[in-house]
């Protein structure tokens, strides 16, 4: 075991250290069907991009600990991951089904259940832990009229999130 892995000894990972969740390669997409492609394609030269800022904290053995932020207006698609995940909202808020979460509120999506939730309207920060080094993307968005929409806010807000910074952490 190499020694920035070994989990049987103090560490501290900092910040400045951590990696784009892509750049990190711990996850997974899996393969999208045309409508979703096509979708995604659309989304992606509209700007939405420029909607996230996700860093892979913490990738040991046992543990990872994920960073997100999500800005104004970011249209999160439906989809499931292969590992449980406890999420940690930092500052901003969501809308989950009837719920809303902001600051210091946590919730736990098991293994292969599909979920999305509304950006609140300053963006949201929150923290991904699993006990997985690795996990896979399923997309479960099927339609187009999502992909319509999601385009259509990233085109709306795609300025914007340039110079966008993460929401506040109250106090």
């Amino acid at each position: 075991m190499s020694d920035e892995n070994d989990n049987t000894k103090f560490q501290i990972f900092r910040a400045d250290d951590s990696k784009a969740l892509m750049e990190a390669a711990c996850m997974t997409v899996e393969p999208f069907s045309d409508v979703q492609r096509a979708g995604m394609d659309k989304v992606i030269d509209a700007g939405y991009l420029d909607g996230d800022d996700v860093r892979v904290m913490v990738n040991m053995p046992g543990f990872s600990l994920t960073r997100v932020w999500f800005k104004p207006g970011y249209a999160l698609p439906l989809h499931s991951h292969d590992a449980d995940c406890l999420y940690y909202i930092v500052a901003g808020n969501i809308r989950l089904g009837t719920e809303e979460l902001g600051p210091r509120d946590s919730f736990f999506v098991p293994t292969d259940v599909p979920y999305t939730y509304k950006i609140g309207p300053e963006g949201v920060e929150l923290l991904e832990f699993r006990h997985a080094t690795s996990f896979n993307f399923v997309n479960h968005a099927k339609g187009a009229a999502f992909w319509d929409k999601a385009a259509d806010e990233a085109k709306k807000h795609r300025e914007g999130w340039k110079t966008a910074t993460p929401p506040k952490v109250n106090a």
